[in-house]
């Protein structure tokens, strides 16, 4: 069936502008390091600490801000950090998710709720949607034929105008592949 590339979602956070100022400090902008694959999306200079009951972890900033907070981490993070009960998800669904703390270089949030394990997903437009035969929301099978050949499960569709088509996993997805950026991989259906 389809080939495309994949992209390999390192920890990350999506920051509100109060929270910006919280953490950086009243005002500051953050700063465009890095175009992403997404149109309008940026990795940024300024990183963070992610702090949980065993431990922290450096983290990025992606741009630009957003309407709540959202911590993204593996499973193998979460549990560096000893973070339990993190839920994997897709991207924006915090509600109920698991509690964080984030350390600026100008101050402190603790989240009651944001940190979750994105669901493995693929980004396309509404034609490469119509040309699959699939929808926002469906979920297909993807084929990884790497150095660790891989079966990818409940693999989420996230149809939009604006995307562009790449499959996103995280990094313990890819480890276990064997696979990297830029990989080809195949959807079976």
């Amino acid at each position: 069936m389809a080939n495309f590339i994949v992209e390999t979602s390192a920890r990350h956070v999506h920051l509100t502008r109060e929270t910006v100022d919280v953490l950086f400090g009243k005002g500051h902008a953050l700063t465009n390091k890095k175009d992403l694959s997404q149109p309008g999306q940026f990795a940024c200079e300024e990183k963070v600490t992610v702090i949980g009951p065993k431990g922290s972890l450096k983290a990025s900033i992606l741009g630009p801000e957003r309407s709540a907070d959202q911590v993204e981490l593996s499973l193998t993070d979460a549990r560096t950090i000893g973070l339990a009960g993190v839920p994997v998800r897709e991207s924006g669904d915090i509600k109920g998710s698991a509690p964080v703390t984030i350390i600026g270089p100008k101050g402190v949030v603790t989240l009651k709720e944001g940190c979750i394990i994105a669901n493995r997903h693929i980004h396309m437009s509404l034609d490469d949607a119509a040309k699959f035969g699939v929808k926002d929301g469906d979920y297909v099978t993807i084929e990884a034929n790497g150095e660790r050949r891989t079966t990818f499960y409940d693999v989420q569709i996230r149809a939009n105008a604006a995307f562009r088509l790449e499959m996103h996993i995280d990094t313990d997805d890819a480890n276990a592949a064997g696979i990297g950026n830029g990989f080809k991989v195949k959807l079976v259906k």
